[in-house]
């Protein structure tokens, strides 16, 4: 008699990858965001910082220093997306960097309600480096 063993039909979590189908979604929304934090968002934070801090509101005065830094953190977010082995850790920090948004317009700049979009992408990105999890593993091995 021979028992079973629960856990050999499962594989390690680390090494799975996503399949195909998944694989281009995945590229087609890393691609779509990037371009979108490159373009929309963390650009016009660096190509013309004066003209957003003067048409922002009165309840929300970020430093001009801050505010570039956030274009440059947006700007290399956006870029790590579409490269393959930091895909994981720039979703992983644009995820952090939006649940941050989010937060500075609940509370600093008094709309909650312009926090859903940011609290939104957050959950996309923390999706996308679930799903490039594996990367993160390959990168730390090639390091060390």
């Amino acid at each position: 008699m021979t028992t079973a063993n629960p856990t050999a039909n499962f594989s390690n979590d680390v090494t799975d990858r996503p399949g195909k189908i998944r694989n281009r979604a995945l590229w087609t929304l890393q691609i779509l965001l990037g371009l979108f934090f490159i373009i929309a968002s963390g650009g016009p934070k660096l190509v013309m910082p004066n003209a957003l801090t003067d048409n922002a509101p009165e309840n929300l005065t970020i430093p001009l220093g801050l505010l570039i830094f956030i274009g440059v953190v947006e700007v290399a977010g956006g870029i790590g997306l579409m490269v393959p082995r930091l895909s994981a850790l720039a979703a992983a920090g644009l995820s952090v960097l939006t649940v941050l948004a989010a937060g500075t317009q609940a509370f600093l700049a008094d709309k909650p309600l312009m926090g859903i979009f940011p609290l939104v992408l957050a959950a996309i990105f923390a999706w996308i480096a679930y799903q490039r999890r594996a990367t993160i593993t390959d990168l730390r091995n090639s390091l060390s």
